[in-house]
């Protein structure tokens, strides 16, 4: 099954010191082990991008841009990325006005609209709670607590 991969889990990831690092890990090379094809987007990469290089005194990890560009192309690398489409901004419009969705939702509620045009069934995220109601709008997507991999 194809699985997206969200940008907190991409941050954990590169990120050893944080608590959660073993844990997104463990999840990651679980779902692999299963056979499972783990995808990010463009804009999951950009938004790693952002929190990356943002100072760790503003929630961030403090990288240099030589080092993003070092963990974005890994992160290419292992998870194949799913282009944007035309397809993607009606499905990101029925899911938001549909459930009325508003202010920093809007972000996850795009990426369930990418699974829907992908036909991706599923999303690993450590936000369990910001994808659960968008989730199950439409054709639905399973969401996936990295804990519980």
């Amino acid at each position: 099954m194809a699985i997206l991969v969200d940008t907190n889990v991409l941050v954990r990831l590169a990120n050893t010191a944080d608590a959660a690092h073993p844990m997104a890990t463990r999840a990651v090379v679980e779902l692999h082990r299963r056979g499972e094809v783990l995808h990010v987007t463009p804009q999951v990469l950009i938004e790693f991008s952002g929190v990356a290089t943002r100072p760790t005194t503003a929630n961030g990890l403090g990288l240099s841009s030589a080092e993003v560009l070092r963990r974005v192309s890994g992160f290419e690398a292992s998870f194949p990325t799913l282009a944007d489409s035309s397809a993607v901004y009606p499905a990101w419009r029925a899911l938001v006005f549909g459930l009325g969705v508003l202010g920093k939702q809007v972000h996850d509620a795009r990426l369930v609209a990418v699974c829907h045009a992908h036909g991706v069934s599923q999303v690993l995220t450590f936000n369990v709670g910001h994808f659960t109601r968008l989730a199950a709008y439409g054709p639905g997507v399973l969401v996936l607590d990295p804990a519980k991999v």
